[in-house]
C-alpha cells in the first residue's frame, strides 16, 4: 500500500469526523462560531437556514414616498429593488424575495428573522451620505446645537448653480457645500475605536474621491469638515492634516447594531427614491408541514435505493462507492451549514437530484474496469485504467452540468427568482463535491481493498459484479 493512499485515507477520516460534529452536533462552541467570519457577527451559527415555503418570515411592503404629482421611472425602481436586496443580504438574511409590485411599490420578504426591527430600519432608509462645508459664520456652538437637536440642514448636493444662487441669497437658509458624497466610497466596515472600544464606521474612498478628499483636507486644515447623514449632522470634526490615503472613520455614538446598519446602507449605496412603509406582517410558511414531511421522505428512499442498486450490482465496488456517497452527504449538509445555503424545496430539490447524478462517474469508472479486466488486466492495473480513463467523461459531464448552473443563478438573480437561484446553488455545490468523493475517496477506498484482499478479490469476480 502506498504512502499517498494512507495519506489520503487519513484525511477522509478527519475530514468525515469535522463534518459529522458540525452537522450532526446542534451546540457549537462561541469560538467555532466566531470562525465563520464571512457571515454577519449579529447571525453567526452552524444551524440550517429555512427559506420562507419551509419556515415562513416577514413580508414588507414599501412604497416611494414622492411629493404628489412626481412619477416613478423604472430605472430607479429597478435600482432600489437592487439595493435593498443586497441590505438584506447583508444581514445575513439569505435569499430574500424582493420584487418590484405596480409602478411604485416594492414586496420584501424575509426568511426567519431575528430582529424584524432591524431590518426594516436598514431597507428602507435612504442613506444618502455626505461631507459638507458649513456656511462662513457659523461656530461650532452652533454646529453641535445643530447635531444635538438633530435638525434636518440643507445641502448643496444636486442642486444647480441657479438653485445654490437662489437659496444662499435667502439671509435664513443655512445652506452646507456638498464636497463628497457616499456616491465616492468604495467600502464601509465597522471598526473600534483602539482606546475606548467604541463603534466607528470605516470608509474607504475610491481613487477619484481619495483624490478629492485629499485635495480638500490639505486646503482647509484647521477648518470643520461635517459629515451628514441623511440632511442630518453625525459629527463635525476639525481637519487636523491632509487625509492622502483616502480612508476615514465616522463616528456617532454609535452601538455596535448601529454602525452595522449604517455600514451595509453606505456600502450597497444609498436609494435613488425615498421609501416609505406601507405595511409589514408575518407570513407562515407557503408549504405546509405536511408536504415538507413528503418531500423529506422521498429523498430518503431514494437515497436508500441508489444505496441497494450500487451495492447489489457492483459488489464491492459498490460498497466503496455507497461509502463514499455517505460522505458526499453529510459534506453537502455540512456545506449548508457554513456557507450558509439557505434551503428551501428547489433547494432540496437540487441537492436530491446531485445524489443521483453522484452516482453517475462511480458508474462509469467501474464498467471501464469491467472491461480492463475482462481482458485480462490485473485487479489493480484494471481499477487504475478505469478511473484514468473514464475521467475526461466525468470531467466533461460534471462541466456541463455547472455552466447550467451558472446560466440558472444569472436568470435566478437578473429576475430575482430566489428559489432558482437556491437550486442552482445546491446543484452545483453537490457537483463539485461529487468530483472529489466519486474519484478521490471511492478511489481511496478501493485501493485500500485491493491492497489488503487483492488475491482473494481476483479469485472471486462475482464480488466486482463479473
Amino acid at each position: 500500500m502506498d504512502r499517498r493512499t494512507i495519506v489520503n485515507f487519513v484525511l477522509i477520516l478527519l475530514l468525515t469526523a469535522v463534518a459529522i460534529y458540525a452537522v450532526v452536533w446542534q451546540q457549537h462552541p462561541a469560538w467555532l462560531t466566531n470562525l465563520l467570519f464571512w457571515q454577519p457577527a449579529s447571525s453567526r451559527n452552524l444551524d440550517f437556514q429555512l427559506g420562507l415555503d419551509l419556515q415562513g418570515g416577514l413580508q414588507v411592503l414599501l412604497v416611494a414616498d414622492l411629493p404628489e404629482g412626481r412619477a416613478v421611472d423604472s430605472q430607479s425602481m429597478a435600482t432600489a429593488r437592487r439595493i435593498v436586496e443586497s441590505r438584506v443580504n447583508a444581514l445575513g438574511l439569505t435569499e430574500p424575495v424582493v420584487q418590484v409590485q405596480g409602478t411604485e411599490r416594492i414586496v420584501v420578504e424575509i426568511p426567519g428573522i431575528a430582529d424584524p426591527a432591524q431590518a426594516v430600519d436598514t431597507i428602507r432608509e435612504t442613506a444618502m451620505l455626505e461631507f459638507v462645508t458649513p456656511p462662513a459664520g457659523v461656530t461650532a456652538e452652533t454646529l453641535y446645537t445643530i447635531r444635538q437637536l438633530q435638525m434636518p440642514i440643507s445641502t448643496t448636493y444636486l442642486m444647480s448653480e441657479a438653485e445654490i444662487q437662489s437659496v444662499s441669497a435667502m439671509t435664513d437658509v443655512m445652506l452646507f457645500q456638498t464636497e463628497l458624497t457616499g456616491g465616492d466610497l468604495d467600502s464601509a466596515y465597522v471598526v473600534r475605536d483602539p482606546n475606548t472600544s467604541q463603534p466607528l464606521v470605516a470608509i474607504e474612498f475610491k481613487s477619484e474621491g481619495a483624490s478629492k478628499f485629499a485635495s480638500y483636507t490639505a486646503s482647509h486644515v484647521g477648518e470643520s469638515l461635517c459629515i451628514v447623514l441623511d440632511k442630518r449632522i453625525l459629527s463635525c470634526p476639525t481637519i487636523q492634516t491632509a487625509i492622502p490615503s483616502g480612508k476615514a472613520t465616522i463616528e456617532g455614538s454609535f452601538t455596535y447594531e448601529e454602525a452595522s446598519q449604517l455600514a451595509v446602507q453606505l456600502q450597497y449605496g444609498a436609494l435613488p427614491i425615498p421609501l416609505k412603509i406601507e405595511s409589514y406582517k408575518a407570513i407562515g410558511p407557503s408549504l405546509g408541514a405536511q408536504s415538507v414531511e413528503k418531500s423529506v421522505r422521498a429523498g430518503i428512499v431514494g437515497l436508500v435505493v441508489v444505496f441497494l442498486f450500487m451495492l447489489i450490482y457492483y459488489r464491492l465496488n459498490g460498497l466503496a462507492a455507497d461509502l463514499a456517497l455517505a460522505l458526499y452527504v453529510l459534506l453537502n449538509l455540512f456545506l449548508y451549514k457554513l456557507v450558509p445555503v439557505t434551503m428551501t424545496l428547489p433547494g432540496i430539490a437540487g441537492f436530491l437530484l446531485s445524489v443521483g447524478m453522484a452516482v453517475d462517474a462511480n458508474i462509469l469508472v467501474f464498467e471501464r474496469m469491467k472491461e480492463e479486466l475482462r481482458h485480462g488486466r490485473s485487479l489493480k492495473r484494471a481499477a487504475e485504467a478505469g478511473f484514468s480513463r473514464a475521467w475526461t467523461s466525468v470531467r466533461d459531464s460534471n462541466l456541463a452540468t455547472l455552466l447550467t448552473c451558472a446560466i440558472l443563478y444569472l436568470f435566478g438573480n437578473a429576475f430575482a427568482a430566489s428559489l432558482v437561484k437556491g437550486f442552482a446553488i445546491t446543484l452545483a455545490i453537490g457537483t463539485v463535491i461529487n468530483l472529489f468523493t466519486a474519484i478521490v475517496v471511492t478511489r481511496t477506498f478501493i485501493r485500500l481493498a485491493f491492497s489488503a484482499a487483492g488475491e482473494q478479490i481476483q479469485k472471486h469476480a462475482w464480488l466486482l459484479g463479473l
